[in-house]
């Protein structure tokens, strides 16, 4: 089965008080964005990837490109206003069949052991949402402004890459924009599909704040030793 990675990486990372977006700040002296890239194409060599960007970073992502990669197997698209947008964009160029891939750029310390694992539950089910427990307790905030505990063991906390095939991710992005819709799972819920769970991983987090950076700099470099 052929298999598309659409790596999402539009994000502008206003909460890392940075100018420059998180997905090309150095992570282990290379860009965040490297490592994403890097763990996808080193999964399977039959993988293709469409990088999603914003149009203001199309050349900096091109320049990783050229500087680490062989730039036959990874394609870009423009990214659009919202997340949706973004990915219906990458989804345009994915001609044939295949299980899809759609992965937050920023989670630079997955493995390749989650990638074969959310591929693997796809093949079989028609999609794969890597998931983790939450460690935490959790309270929820009712509408009246009154909060209660609610049960940890019924919650997880979603992550990427969330995996669908081709004739499933496709046609639901074809249905009007939601606000609600925050991932691609509640795209084709809407659709009127069910997702599969998988397990995730602990240390696939998503750097969002500067301590973020520095979590995935010693998950990376604990993984070197």
């Amino acid at each position: 089965m052929n298999k598309v990675a659409i790596i999402v990486a539009g994000g502008a990372g206003k909460r890392m008080g940075s100018e420059l977006p998180k997905q090309f700040l150095m992570l282990q002296n290379k860009p965040v964005l490297y490592h994403t890239l890097n763990t996808f194409l080193s999964a399977y060599d039959d993988l293709q990837i469409v990088l999603v960007l914003a149009e203001d970073y199309v050349d900096m992502g091109r320049e990783i490109i050229d500087a680490y990669f062989e730039n036959d197997r990874i394609r870009i698209a423009v990214g659009g206003a919202t997340r949706f947008d973004s990915v219906k964009n990458g989804l345009a160029l994915v001609e044939d069949e295949a299980i899809i891939f759609v992965h937050d750029a920023v989670r630079c310390a997955l493995t390749t052991r989650l990638i074969h694992r959310c591929y693997e539950t796809a093949l079989e089910m028609g999609t794969a949402i890597p998931v983790v427990k939450s460690s935490d307790s959790l309270r929820i905030i009712n509408d009246d402004g009154l909060n209660e505990a609610i049960d940890r063991d019924k919650i997880v906390l979603v992550q990427t890459p969330q995996v669908f095939h081709s004739k499933i991710l496709i046609p639901a992005f074809n249905i009007d924009y939601k606000d609600w819709f925050t991932d691609e799972a509640s795209v084709v819920e809407a659709f009127g599909m069910m997702v599969t769970l998988v397990e995730g991983e602990k240390q696939n987090l998503k750097i969002t704040h500067p301590v973020d950076l520095a979590i995935a700099e010693q998950v990376l470099a604990d993984r070197a030793k």
